[in-house]
């Protein structure tokens, strides 16, 4: 029977693959939305597509960094054309962030491409093997993380 101290250790292990693995991917994907995205644009650009219309204070704590970095950010991504800024119409001092009709045209690009390419790296993956992944993967997940990471 394996000891529960090194089974963490190969969980840790496994997570520095992971982690190692998603920064190339993210780039990766950054590069194929657009040439000049950053990858930590590419991932405020991915929550602003899952959670807009949305204010740029609303995304600090997600990302744990400050209101300064969250504009940057967003005007990377105005000057891209990858996302779109509007008057808050609840608030006129405040402004709405949304994902322009090209970015998420090419967001939906790039994600078709790389599910696709995981379909078939995991072909040999029963679809049961898949949905207990993901259940687990979602288990950790909410295990480690603060409300905000969600």
């Amino acid at each position: 029977m394996t000891d529960r101290a090194e089974v963490l250790r190969q969980i840790e292990t496994e997570v520095g693959v992971l982690i190692r693995r998603v920064r190339r991917v993210i780039r990766e994907r950054s590069e194929a939305v657009h040439p000049d995205l950053q990858p930590a644009s590419y991932l405020v650009l991915g929550y602003i597509r899952d959670h807009g219309p949305i204010r740029a204070s609303a995304m600090c704590a997600v990302f744990g960094i400050d209101k300064g970095a969250i504009s940057r950010h967003a005007q990377h991504l105005i000057d891209l054309g990858l996302v779109d800024r509007a008057d808050d119409p609840e608030d006129g001092r405040a402004t709405l962030l949304t994902v322009s009709e090209d970015g998420r045209r090419r967001i939906d690009a790039v994600a078709q491409s790389r599910r696709k390419a995981l379909d078939q790296r995991l072909n040999d993956w029963t679809a049961e093997e898949l949905g207990d992944f993901a259940g687990m993967l979602r288990r950790y997940n909410d295990a480690l993380s603060p409300p905000t990471d969600r």
